[in-house]
């Protein structure tokens, strides 16, 4: 099928699975989804020019598995809703509360209660199979569940005090911000129905779709007059003039046609027509739900996307449980490609997601997303909150992309930005009614300076609707398993956490400065997202280190599960520029562990931001030009080369080791990548008369170049089958979620680091020549420990040093005020693991 429109053409995608069964549309996936829009047409704006990319690429394709939806024999042809009925008859053998275990308890007694247990192994298949059943079932079902779910009350937010004692110095600003938070709760609930009902704004404002026809709302109080505009009427200002009520929400009903078919056909152009304070404007509606560039053209245009119920991306797969250990590959659809293109939803389903699989992350963290007209904004100067970027190509999409990843068992996290909006006025939320303080701060404090963006007036009650709903809308109609909270520093303080230094002083976090409407915000949507999706995750990128983030809301908190730990990466880039032997063991374990006690922190090595143009990744701060000239394996190697590939692995796996409680890397990060980022770019002439050369709208960098770490005879690919091996060692011992951490051991001399997470002792020789035998390493458990991973491993381009069949017994007597230890051989520059691998009682 192709849609048609002025100037846009719309084709579909094939299925890309089917499904045994009947006929009942939860048990397949969607016919087909439409391609993207932006990548059907050659755009000759020189600022946003790209390239059309491939649909399929038949490269490093990984069958995630070859599941059904309903498990077992389907041969008969029986739908699930039948099998579901059919395993309800069996509760005659399988008792209620038997169907009720969950996964872990199943498998406990599949383990140690098999002998006594009265349930058959039958039973327990048939226990699994409806589970998954229901499951599977229910996904399509999601959506209408949680409108029942209610959202539990404020707390009295008093335990933040006895986590923290310290806090009771501070104890007016916080209950003061306490009572905002619960002031503004009670108001949603009597004015709003709840939050719950207040996080669907999207069904009152911007388009709804009924029996009868198309509503159209819009909140724009500076507007004297509005009407809908678009292909459907031409472009006609007259023919479709809003009402306004008394809350400045102008609003109109179209209704059916004739025939009974839309009033606005699919993918038509739409926007809406003001007189403002600032003149007669043509804007994209705020609520959109799809925006896309024409030809030749630089402002976007709003798209009516309502496909027909057959065109339309069903889920099908149930979402993963929420890891005990977070492994993060954060990634970028548009330049995951090995070539220089604009990626897809539909290549980076296809080719990028089994291989995030098979290098062991559990969780994938999507760059982007949000419309944003600027494409080297990184995603971050968002235009249109509530659409996906249509570079990469339609909402079925990105739907379809994230049901593969549930498919295949990765978590799926957005990089949301709340933090600021896009300054553009052309297609964006800035002067949308042609004033600056409707959904912004007026004047100074609505515009961020260094990143040349406006700021949310968080105080606001459409602006909490608007953000609240927006982020229900990505978990609701998406299914993203949570979010990465972009620039929250930022948000919380009136500064933006510009030119300040946070010393932990606690006068920094609670006083003037603060920002307490946007911390009420994040605790606002917080509640939200764990109220309505239990399993969902939030992550806030805050570098202050403000107490009470990662505390949960009823207690007091701001509610955020993780914080990202910043300090680790920009710790890395002061070491890299210091010689070996400046290195400080102390200073590196005390920036890895400096978190606040039940906290939980997500740790990486290196930012994203370092792989752009005119910054340095780690590999290139240790490698430079080297890279280019002698990572191939039938080349003699250099000492920069040797030691860039020895610490590229150390740094790594003592950032995952130590660093927190999850783990996060930047895709092409994990073997090296020799390359920069580089958004095609054009050359500007700033205001003030500056200069900022372009590349020529290149696409030449503006891709991850997989292929290098994929080729068995270069050195990047011994760094890729280390990473693999690390995530895999934590999925194995889940040492990051461990409760048990401890540092026995940091020698500045020898410079050695030496600790305990989980049933695993890491030994780190930084050293970059002494190489140490008969070396002690003080343990806490007793038995034989043997190698669980050695970065001198050859197949990690090592040196091969160690013996990996050597078993290691542990002798009695404290070593590092450790209780026991055992002996080994420490090699210069290289980190290896110990697992303990027995019981008995160690040697005397």
């Amino acid at each position: 099928m192709v849609y048609t429109l002025p100037g846009i053409r719309l084709n579909t995608l094939p299925s890309i699975s089917h499904c045994g069964g009947g006929g009942d549309r939860r048990s397949t996936v969607a016919a087909s989804s439409s391609k993207n829009l932006s990548l059907l047409l050659r755009k000759s704006s020189s600022t946003r020019k790209f390239l059309g990319g491939k649909s399929e690429s038949p490269s490093f394709i990984v069958a995630a598995t070859e599941k059904v939806l309903v498990p077992g024999n389907q041969s008969d042809g029986s739908s699930s809703t039948e099998q579901l009925e059919a395993l309800d008859t069996q509760d005659s053998k399988v008792s209620q509360n038997e169907v009720n275990l969950d996964e872990e308890q199943l498998e406990d007694m599949n383990e140690k209660e098999f002998v006594t247990s009265p349930v058959l192994v039958e039973d327990i298949a048939a226990i699994k199979e409806k589970e998954s059943l229901i499951s599977l079932f229910d996904i399509d079902k999601e959506s209408e569940s949680i409108r029942e779910l209610s959202i539990p009350p404020p707390g009295k937010g008093q335990k933040i005090y006895e986590i923290d004692p310290l806090l009771n110095n501070h104890r007016e600003h916080l209950e003061y911000r306490y009572s905002h938070y619960k002031k503004i709760r009670e108001a949603i609930d009597k004015y709003e129905g709840g939050l719950e009902a207040f996080s669907r704004g999207y069904e009152k404002l911007g388009f709804t779709r009924s029996k009868t026809g198309v509503t159209y709302r819009e909140w724009a109080p500076g507007a004297k007059s509005a009407s809908l505009i678009g292909d459907f009427n031409n472009w006609n200002p007259n023919a479709d003039v809003m009402t306004r009520n008394e809350f400045g929400v102008w609003e109109i009903f179209l209704p059916n046609n004739a025939d009974d078919s839309s009033p606005i056909p699919h993918g038509s152009r739409v926007k809406i027509r003001m007189d403002t304070p600032s003149g007669i404007k043509d804007s994209i509606p705020a609520w959109i739900k799809f925006s896309v560039q024409a030809p030749g053209e630089i402002p976007y245009n709003g798209i009516y996307y309502d496909p027909p119920e057959e065109e339309k991306y069903v889920f099908q797969h149930p979402r993963p449980k929420k890891p005990k250990s977070l492994r993060i590959y954060e990634a970028h659809v548009g330049m995951s490609s090995t070539e220089p293109m604009i990626n897809t939803y539909a290549n980076f389903r296809d080719d990028v997601l089994p291989r995030i699989k098979k290098l062991g992350y559990n969780a994938v963290q999507i760059m982007a997303i949000q419309e944003h007209s600027y494409y080297a904004s990184f995603g971050y100067h968002v235009t249109n909150f509530f659409a996906p970027s249509s570079r990469c190509g339609t909402p079925d999409d990105l739907k379809s992309m994230i049901d593969k990843a549930h498919e295949l068992g990765l978590v799926v996290l957005m990089d949301i930005v709340h933090s600021h909006s896009s300054n553009n006025t052309l297609d964006g939320l800035n002067m949308f009614d042609g004033t600056d303080s409707q959904y912004f701060h007026s004047g100074e404090r609505g515009y961020h300076w260094m990143w040349d963006s406006r700021l949310f007036n968080y105080g606001h009650w459409e602006v909490l609707r608007y953000l609240l709903s927006n982020a229900r809308w990505w978990l609701d109609e998406y299914k993203f398993d949570g979010f990465r909270f972009d620039g929250v520093t930022s948000m919380m303080y009136t500064h933006h956490g510009l030119q300040v230094a946070f010393t932990g002083n606690y006068n920094e976090y609670f006083g003037l400065t603060t920002d307490v409407d946007a911390v009420v915000y994040l605790m606002l949507v917080n509640d939200l997202i764990h109220g309505l999706f239990p399993e969902a995750i939030s992550i806030g990128e805050d570098v202050s280190g403000m107490p009470t983030f990662c505390i949960p809301v009823q207690d007091g908190g701001v509610g955020f599960d993780y914080r990202l730990h910043m300090a680790v990466a920009d710790k890395w880039i002061e070491l890299l520029k210091l010689r070996d032997e400046d290195w400080k063991m102390g200073d590196i374990t005390h920036t890895l562990t400096n978190r606040r006690w039940s906290e939980k922190c997500v740790c990486y090595a290196e930012s994203h931001d370092q792989a752009l143009v005119g910054d340095k990744t780690i590999a290139f701060w240790l490698m430079d030009k080297d890279m280019y000239d002698f990572m191939a394996l039938d080349r003699p190697s250099t000492p920069l080369i040797d030691r860039g590939i020895a610490l590229h692995k150390m740094i790594r796996l003592i950032t995952m080791g130590l660093g927190g409680e999850g783990y996060l890397n930047f895709m092409g990060n994990e073997f090296g990548h020799p390359e920069w980022i580089d958004f095609p770019r054009a050359d500007q002439r700033l205001p003030d008369g500056r200069f900022i050369p372009g590349n020529g709208n290149s696409y030449d960098k503006c891709r991850r170049r997989f292929d290098l770490g994929d080729a068995d005879y270069l050195r990047y690919h011994g760094l890729q089958q280390f990473d693999q091996a690390m995530q895999h060692l934590e999925e194995a011992h889940n040492f990051m979620s461990s409760g048990h951490q401890y540092i026995s051991r940091k020698h500045e001399g020898e410079k050695v680091i030496i600790f305990e997470r989980e049933d695993l002792v890491f030994v780190f020789n930084f050293h970059w020549y002494n190489s140490y035998s008969d070396y002690r390493v003080g343990c806490l458990h007793p038995g034989k420990y043997k190698i669980a991973l050695d970065s001198d491993d050859s197949l990690f381009g090592g040196f091969n040093r160690l013996d990996h069949e050597a078993e290691f017994f542990t002798f009695e007597g404290s070593h590092d005020n450790r209780p026991r230890s055992f002996m080994v051989y420490a090699p210069a520059r290289t980190a290896v693991v110990y697992k303990l691998v027995t019981d008995s009682v160690g040697l005397k």
